[in-house]
């Protein structure tokens, strides 16, 4: 059964060509032909019922009002363009293609591509300035990443300089081995400004890190965790998740977390992507989708997570909504396909764990956003002290209280956000929870472009464009390093 038509790219020359998004067997599977290197046919969600759930939180954005490029040939011709349909909610700048690691997993690497890709610290002010200026919304949280960040001897300087520029929210992304070498290096980058530490962190055994980073990194990853720990500085765990490798590791990284949350604010699991050249019976036998992950999830954690406590990213666009009609001004909205991602948030009180379906309708909470948005408008100051009123009173019939953690005040918080309307009142609601997502990235053998003209997670390069991850990863990536990089001495 046809479920839509799309465009997508051939696995072998990379060339957008025609493709179709159908239902088969109880499956999600895109099938595309390419002229020149025939059909392909892979899985794109592997639960058609799960998919559908999902399609219901299609919130589609109005990209942003000053496009950098003028695109005729997505994705060839990234920008971002006029085609685009959401702003950056997250920017990367690639700092690096250093590292002090060689992980046959990894898509950046200079040993191996034999030049050193580094953009320096006017470029890298440059790109920071090229995303805040978008507009509508500047784009509200930067993260470095590489190759490995902390290579760079400034790096410390490059957080500040972030800070400087405007961004309220400021994470590296690391494999943590000099956080775990050097104990007072995470106290060095609290005070420089950095918010948290997206660390690859692949097992609770030393298995998984022998075979996709060729050593046992498990004890180093420990020290980082409690020197950041020490140091006060959150912690995102990272896991990239290959079947037969760490797949059956996801309900003990979860306990992991769960054990560690005064320090760890939340897991984002990435299954991989094949990129490179990979034989698409080997994509099939190794792909992890969405709905495998979650169903993982419920079974490896005995239920107390469940595939139905989780949801789209982009269902949380309601509050964005509301926040908007209150602050009279455009916000940062989650405009992503609605099949790019899963997530949920935990609550933990002593030895019990609260998924926050458990004591929230989260359904009524988002049709109460809009329905709050609704009698904001056109009504003043007034309308909106209202809201406030309405939205408390409302609560308490969304919420079973009996259900909320004791030694938690939900009410305070849910509403603190909406009153205050400010980074720090949206912290102290991560602080209470665990966030556990799934974010799974495109390759070239599932990529589609509509998920990508509504990615909400965007590179800026030297050149003065913001590309997309997936297409920047499946493209662009070797084309722009190369165009800024030099030789690499030996």
């Amino acid at each position: 059964m046809l479920k839509k038509k799309t465009k997508s790219l051939c696995p072998k020359c990379l060339k957008t060509i025609d493709a179709e998004i159908s239902e088969e067997d109880n499956r999600i599977i895109i099938t595309k032909k390419c002229p020149e290197h025939g059909t392909f046919k892979n899985t794109y969600w592997s639960d058609s019922k799960l998919y559908e759930k999902f399609e219901k939180y299609e919130h589609v954005g109005d990209g942003i009002k000053n496009p950098q490029t003028n695109g005729k040939n997505c994705p060839q011709d990234c920008g971002l363009c006029q085609m685009h349909k959401s702003h950056t909610v997250l920017g990367l700048i690639d700092v690096t293609n250093r590292c002090n690691l060689r992980c046959p997993t990894c898509f950046a690497n200079a040993a191996t591509s034999g030049y050193l890709y580094e953009p320096s610290y006017e470029e890298i002010r440059k790109m920071l300035r090229l995303l805040r200026n978008n507009k509508p919304v500047p784009t509200p949280a930067i993260q470095y990443a590489g190759g490995e960040p902390t290579v760079r001897k400034d790096i410390l300087e490059l957080i500040k300089l972030a800070r400087e520029e405007g961004f309220t929210h400021v994470q590296i992304a690391t494999n943590g081995l000099k956080l775990g070498k050097d104990p007072s290096f995470p106290k060095k980058l609290r005070n420089a400004g950095l918010n948290t530490v997206y660390l690859q962190f692949d097992g609770v055994t030393s298995d998984p890190y022998i075979t996709l980073r060729g050593k046992d990194l498990l004890p180093i990853k420990l020290d980082a965790i409690e020197n950041c720990r020490k140091a006060g500085l959150g912690i995102v765990l990272v896991p990239t998740l290959v079947k037969g490798v760490n797949d059956h590791e996801i309900g003990d990284i979860i306990k992991f977390a769960i054990d560690n949350h005064d320090v760890i604010r939340g897991i984002t699991f990435q299954p991989v992507s094949f990129t490179g050249r990979t034989h698409s019976n080997d994509v099939e036998e190794g792909r992890i989708t969405i709905p495998d992950f979650m169903k993982l999830v419920e079974k490896q954690t005995e239920g107390m997570i469940t595939v139905d406590d989780f949801y789209p990213a982009s269902s949380v666009v309601p509050i964005s909504e509301l926040i908007e009609a209150l602050e009279g001004e455009a916000q940062v909205k989650f405009t992503c396909h609605q099949h790019c991602g899963a997530a949920t948030y935990i609550f933990i009180d002593d030895d019990e764990v609260v998924p926050i379906t458990r004591f929230i309708n989260v359904d009524e909470f988002f049709e109460l956003m809009y329905k709050l948005k609704k009698d904001i408008e056109g009504k003043g100051v007034r309308g909106k002290a209202k809201a406030i009123g309405r939205l408390a009173f409302n609560l308490r019939k969304i919420m079973e209280m009996s259900k909320v953690p004791k030694s938690i005040d939900m009410k305070k918080l849910i509403l603190s956000i909406f009153k205050e309307r400010s980074y720090e009142a949206l912290g102290d609601f991560h602080y209470k929870s665990l966030l556990i997502s799934c974010m799974h990235f495109m390759d070239p053998w599932n990529f589609d472009i509509e998920r990508v003209k509504r990615c909400i997670i965007h590179y800026a390069t030297p050149d003065g464009r913001i590309i997309p991850f997936c297409s920047m990863n499946s493209i662009h990536r070797e084309i722009i390093e190369k165009k800024f990089s030099k030789p690499l001495k030996k």
